[in-house]
């Protein structure tokens, strides 16, 4: 079958491309996480596809409004997105999303993981998991657990960590993760669960919180001497900030893979490998940097929190 001028045409851009810089949209303002690890990123990405990769920060709405910029912005491959598992908890969080995650992006790949620890204020009254959960079960809603706002992850974290244990806490919302860690501190809130990215450092200090446990399988090679909440009794627990990568639905396969073969390049840079180090966090593996392993990753997520979700009975407008 003949090529039409129109498919000539569209390969032949892909060939070319990319012909001018790259915007790499974050869902969150300059300095958080995720904009850390954009920057980090677009310097090695742009190097790799011989334009700049410009971050934009495009915040907002629980972090929805990027993703939905994104889902709208022409399919050429020039616009793309940096998010964490906020793209599986929207969809059970907001019942009017102006996207929809599984439909309207091409998948580009994982890009890594940053665990969580859960934390209390220096004077609350457990000393090691089994009474942290003795107390919970105890008291209920007397019990404060702070996040850093409705769809943040500390929020998930915590509704998790709620939800197996099998009780009901009052949850303190703040504007972000800086706030709630300041209070949490100043012995204001009892509980926070965070990543490593915030709460290493204070945990290093070793004076101003107490640390229960990390949320992840297995321990942080960064603090071995923390267990994990999973060998502590909280089977199957497992919260990490997952990040992917994606592009508008429709991109074209070359492009996406020239976009893919880039993230990969980044993911091996020195600099990168040693500044993620340093934060507790972890890149993933080159199997889990493809398409496919994103999507099948973000389909299981959908699914897994929309139960947690629901449980909880929250909601975000």
């Amino acid at each position: 079958m003949a090529c039409t001028g129109l498919g000539l045409h569209l390969n032949a851009q892909a060939e070319d491309w990319p012909t001018k810089p790259v915007v790499l949209v974050v869902p969150y303002s300059a300095g958080g996480p995720t904009d850390v690890v954009a920057r980090m990123l677009a310097i090695p990405m742009g190097k790799s596809l011989g334009q700049t990769v410009v971050v934009e920060n495009t915040v907002g709405a629980g972090g929805t409004i990027a993703p939905a910029r994104v889902a709208r912005a022409k399919n050429d491959g020039y616009t793309i997105l940096i998010h964490h598992m906020g793209m599986a908890t929207a969809p059970s969080l907001y019942k009017k999303l102006p996207y929809d995650p599984l439909k309207d992006f091409e998948y580009i790949g994982q890009v890594l993981d940053v665990p969580m620890t859960l934390l209390s204020r220096k004077d609350f009254p457990a000393n090691n998991f089994q009474e942290l959960m003795a107390y919970v079960k105890a008291n209920q809603e007397k019990v404060s657990l702070a996040n850093a706002g409705i769809g943040a992850v500390s929020q998930l974290c915590g509704m998790l960590f709620a939800y197996q244990a099998g009780v009901k806490l009052t949850t303190v919302p703040y504007k972000g993760a800086g706030p709630a860690m300041n209070d949490l501190m100043g012995g204001q809130v009892d509980l926070l669960c965070d990543q490593t990215t915030q709460t290493a450092p204070v945990i290093k200090d070793g004076n101003r919180v107490k640390v229960f446990g990390v949320t992840t399988p297995q321990r942080l090679t960064a603090m071995p001497q923390i267990p994990t909440l999973d060998e502590q009794g909280l089977k199957g627990f497992d919260v990490k900030v997952w990040h992917g990568m994606y592009a508008p639905k429709g991109t074209p396969a070359e492009v996406i893979n020239k976009i893919n073969a880039a993230l990969n390049v980044a993911l091996k840079d020195p600099v990168v490998v040693q500044r993620i180090a340093d934060l507790s966090s972890e890149l993933v593996t080159p199997d889990r940097a493809t398409p496919q392993s994103l999507k099948t990753l973000l389909e299981s997520e959908v699914k897994r929190w929309n139960t947690v979700i629901k449980a909880a009975g929250v909601t975000a407008e």
